[in-house]
């Protein structure tokens, strides 16, 4: 039986994305590092922690989203964790990354006058608050 090995992040990048590499097929890989926070209580105030992944994006899926993939900008990554382990002067290391199989553009990094911009769907939501229909009757639940 396989064991199963998957990821979901949603944060927000912490630098561009960097130049793309290419493997000897011409698979292309980037490298992303991605911002996390998380609440906790300490005594009785909630504190935010950042923890903070390394994303490798392949493919086509690397060099469509270069572009849009800039410091500051929500993302969901949905991958697999990769351990790497390397010796180097008769020490060992290793570190663990996110092998990414999906990426989703949640926001912009993107502020104007220090406001993130709001989306058009909320501003089409806000424009027109009031019912169209008559609702005079009592509604029973």
């Amino acid at each position: 039986m396989t064991d199963i090995n998957k990821v979901i992040l949603v944060g927000r990048l912490t630098k561009d994305m960097g130049d793309l590499r290419y493997t000897r097929v011409q698979m292309a890989i980037g490298e992303i590092s991605i911002a996390v926070n998380r609440s906790k209580k300490v005594n009785d105030q909630w504190q935010d922690e950042a923890s903070f992944f390394n994303c490798t994006v392949y493919g086509k899926t690397a060099e469509n989203l270069k572009q849009y993939l800039k410091k500051g900008t929500q993302v969901a990554v949905e991958g697999s964790l990769k351990q790497e382990r390397w010796e180097k002067d008769g020490q060992k290391f290793s570190k663990i990354s996110v092998q990414v199989s999906n990426v989703q553009l949640l926001g912009s990094g993107k502020k104007e006058n220090n406001t993130e911009q709001k989306p058009e769907v909320e501003n089409i939501a806000t424009e027109n608050q009031t019912p169209s229909g008559d609702f005079s009757e009592d509604i029973p639940f």
